[in-house]
């Protein structure tokens, strides 16, 4: 029987949501193994001078503990 965690992850990018995302399952995969799955929980930006300047995400990363 597996064992599942969920924590809670936020993550930004200058490029998109989707950049935002990659760099958060990277980064916490330097910490935690067996990550199964990533819900992307709420997403926003910044907004400068009436430019996106930056991708926001807050994402929960489920992972097996060992």
């Amino acid at each position: 029987m597996a064992v599942l965690k969920v924590i809670e992850v936020l993550s930004n990018s200058e490029k998109s949501w989707e950049d935002a995302t990659k760099k958060a399952v990277k980064q916490a995969s330097k910490s935690l193994s067996n990550i199964r799955s990533v819900y992307v929980q709420d997403q926003s930006a910044s907004v400068k001078n009436g430019e996106v300047t930056e991708f926001r995400v807050n994402l929960k990363i489920t992972f097996e503990i060992e």
